[in-house]
């Protein structure tokens, strides 16, 4: 029998109980620090999972233990649990830039240590359960941890890979600028479209279908032929539209749509090639740089 102890049962934590616990595995302990969420999911979802506050949680039993806790609290946790686990079981933390190494002590006293970080952005427990299948995860660790991990990631019906550990910064770094730092340029897209006259939940209403009608292209184009828009064209002129537009906006958002507008233009030549109406765009938005500061 697949059996899990959950440690941290937050956002990640609680979405993978639900997951796990719908795939077929025993979800046998809800170790926790907030009550209300945890007493919850087992309401809800997993009745027969007993819960503990850590870190006062007792013997864990089960196959499998995740630690889905922040990523500052990991080294705690993986002490906390050394006289509670024994020889053989697999231990999982869940962190995106963190290695399998922020688990050697439990390695040292023989449990087979591994990550598995879901690339998914997990805002709510209850809705994101359903989210990994097609998801993709990292593995990495130990032979048996990681041979654990993808036999999870198939049962939850994603999709695993693994990177060389040293590499997990930069991992993490790009799963950022995917998912937080496009939420956070979303945010500055709402911004200047409410300085047109329009509410900001007007604005966010209004750009949800043009943001995910990107997103499917990007699903199914390279970046080169999803780019759309003033830049993909080279329209200088309406580069020029916006620049005067600019007014009522935060030093921050300019310097953000700058900068991207830097990027479009490095796809752009990758699609293109170099050119001189490239050359020009390129100049162009270097003076409106200084001139701004």
């Amino acid at each position: 029998m697949k059996t899990v102890t959950i440690v941290g049962v937050g956002k990640a934590g609680g979405a993978l109980a639900i997951a796990l616990s719908r795939a077929g595995y025993k979800v046998e302990k809800l170790a926790h620090r907030n009550s209300e969420l945890a007493r919850k999911i087992r309401r809800k979802e997993i009745p027969t999972a007993s819960l503990a506050k850590w870190p006062t949680v007792g013997a864990i039993s089960s196959n499998i233990v995740v630690i889905a806790v922040a990523d500052p609290e990991i080294t705690a946790v993986s002490h906390g649990l050394e006289g509670i686990l024994n020889k053989g079981q697999i231990v999982l933390h869940t962190s995106g830039s963190l290695t399998s190494g922020e688990l050697s002590n439990l390695a040292h006293v023989g449990c087979e240590t591994g990550s598995i970080h879901p690339l998914l952005s997990i805002s709510d427990p209850f809705l994101s359960a359903d989210q990994f299948q097609n998801a993709y995860f990292c593995v990495e660790g130990s032979g048996k941890a990681v041979a654990v991990a993808r036999r999870m990631v198939r049962a939850l019906r994603g999709r695993s890979f693994t990177i060389d550990p040293s590499k997990k910064g930069l991992y993490h770094a790009s799963a950022v600028a995917a998912a937080g730092h496009a939420t956070a340029l979303f945010d500055v897209a709402v911004e200047m479209l409410s300085k047109c006259g329009v509410t900001r939940n007007d604005a966010e209403t209004i750009l949800h279908p043009l943001l995910s009608s990107a997103v499917r292209n990007l699903e199914r184009q390279p970046t080169e032929d999803a780019l759309t828009g003033s830049f993909a064209r080279l329209d200088i002129a309406a580069f020029e539209r916006h620049l005067s537009s600019f007014g009522p906006l935060p030093a921050t958002a300019v310097e953000v749509y700058f900068a991207l507008a830097e990027r479009s233009l490095e796809i752009v030549e990758r699609r293109d090639g170099s050119s001189d109406d490239l050359t020009a765009f390129r100049q162009r938005i270097s003076v409106a740089k200084r001139n701004s500061k």
